[in-house]
């Protein structure tokens, strides 16, 4: 159930106050609904200001067929952080029925991909509010590049990164306000329905049964993972006693086995890497679709599972790509984005420990793998931009500020750092970003102080060079090493 408003939280609704707040909103009501922003650089209308949730409620009915839309009621719990007449949430692919603001009805507009709503009175600053959504959530997306639902073999899977999930349920799409989130999925008798967290219950009544997810640590609406379908669910246990599941097609179970077995020990490896492993659960999701890529949904990884049974693809390559996403739960689910700007971030670092993992269980070079990425670096940047300040995504393409510059690009500026400061401070650093920075946001900035702190240096200069500059620099220690000239551009990514 949604979290239970805090006791005296409710909004005071003194005579005066009321009086003045309701002048403020007969002027602004006047004015149509606009679609709102939190101001980030690469997506200007995702997300929106005023408020900060505290909690998401999802509720979704799946009528057992991908044709039709699910019934859906999202309920979302949040704190005003300004005087609101309105409430503006990302909500673009389904049908509102109804809204009502702490249990009172309340009007509502679409205006871009944006629903507003609202409420009969305005709402005072450091309130607590509820609002719940009656819609409808429709897997039939408008193009699979949208991301939303994924229509599998078998039933759907979620892949919302980065601005889709407002395509599933209305929200406060953005990674810079994260919240704890409480899934449960109605489907017929027959289908395996996993979400984020842990299962707090599973209750069937007659031809349909209900599965109940609650998430132990906040999560950024674009890690909301939901799977349904005729699965399997495969336990085992990981290092500390951590509970691992995984999900994979029934069908598929014997096959897919042995891949799913090599995640106790990659886990370990990145535990003595980085720390302790944040979250309660973790699982590889392994759907019978086609994405074009792998994504770090909290607690519950998303594969397609032809990566593993198509056999042009190495041994060694499919675990990397396994520790890549892996990586993510410390690098971009633990620790979030502030703005999509910082999104090196979190690719840069998966795909470090993608690639030293490949090192170390391979025999595949770093050093090789850097210098032929700062070969083609250069072309990266003219391309993409530099890592932490990426282009803008081309129009109508969402997905591709996904470009080699904030993966192996950034890679390469964490190759030049730890050849710049020494391992020893490099993986202090890594250990003390992701203990710091736990369950919150963090910015490029933020890396940029802890790393000229834990190095006792002022490194501005080095990050101003290779994390926003235009060419890359002269890699510390290998002078060497150069441009190529390349007459093709470079290939992107199937990891997110």
């Amino acid at each position: 159930m949604p979290l239970t408003p805090r006791v005296g939280a409710r909004r005071l609704k003194a005579t005066a106050l009321l009086a003045s707040a309701v002048s403020v909103c007969l002027l602004a009501a006047s004015a149509p609904p606009a679609p709102l922003g939190v101001g980030d650089r690469l997506f200007p209308y995702l997300g929106n200001p005023g408020y900060d949730v505290a909690s998401y409620d999802l509720s979704f009915t799946y009528p057992g067929t991908n044709s039709k839309p699910l019934q859906a009621v999202t309920t979302i719990d949040a704190w005003t952080t300004e005087d609101l007449d309105r409430i503006n949430l990302d909500f673009a692919h389904g049908t509102v029925e109804s809204v009502e603001v702490d249990g009172e009805p309340a009007t509502f507009a679409s205006a871009g991909e944006d629903l507003v709503v609202t409420p009969q009175e305005p709402l005072q600053e450091g309130s607590w509010t509820r609002i719940t959504v009656r819609h409808t959530s429709d897997p039939a997306a408008p193009g699979d590049e949208d991301g939303g639902w994924v229509r599998t073999a078998d039933g759907l899977a979620m892949a919302n990164q980065a601005d889709a999930a407002h395509l599933v349920f209305p929200c406060n799409d953005h990674p810079s306000d994260k919240a704890m989130f409480t899934i449960r999925v109605t489907a017929p008798n027959g289908y395996t329905v996993v979400a984020n967290g842990l299962p707090t219950g599973v209750d069937r009544v007659g031809t349909s049964t209900t599965w109940t997810y609650r998430t132990r640590h906040p999560m950024a609406t674009e890690l909301a993972q939901v799977s349904i379908g005729r699965s399997t669910v495969l336990r085992r246990e990981g290092p500390h006693g951590l509970p691992v599941r995984d999900v994979v097609p029934t069908k598929d179970v014997k096959q897919l086995e042995p891949w799913l077995a090599r995640t106790p020990e990659q886990i370990a490896w990145m535990e003595s890497k980085v720390g302790p492993y944040p979250f309660e659960t973790y699982g590889v999701l392994m759907a019978e679709a086609t994405t074009g890529f792998e994504l770090e949904t909290q607690t519950l990884s998303l594969f397609e599972k032809d990566l593993f049974t198509e056999p042009g693809y190495p041994a060694w390559y499919i675990e990397s790509i396994m520790v890549h996403e892996l990586s993510h739960q410390w690098f971009g689910d633990s620790v979030s984005p502030r703005a999509w700007s910082d999104l090196w971030l979190n690719e840069g670092h998966a795909t470090w420990y993608e690639a030293l993992y490949a090192e170390e269980r391979a025999h595949r070079p770093m050093e090789a793998r850097m210098k032929a990425a700062y070969a083609v670096s250069d072309r990266w940047r003219a391309a993409g931009g530099p890592p932490a300040a990426p282009k803008p995504p081309a129009p109508g393409q969402k997905i591709s500020i996904f470009r080699p510059n904030v993966y192996d690009g950034a890679a390469l500026a964490l190759y030049a750092l730890r050849q710049e400061i020494g391992r020893d401070y490099f993986e202090h650093l890594e250990r003390a970003w992701v203990t710091t920075h736990r369950d919150g946001t963090a910015t490029t900035a933020d890396f940029e102080h802890l790393a000229s702190e834990i190095s006792g240096r002022d490194l501005s200069a080095f990050f101003k060079a290779w994390l926003y500059g235009e060419k890359t620099p002269p890699m510390p220690g290998h002078p060497d090493w150069k441009q190529a000239q390349a007459t093709k551009a470079a290939p992107g990514s199937r990891t997110r």
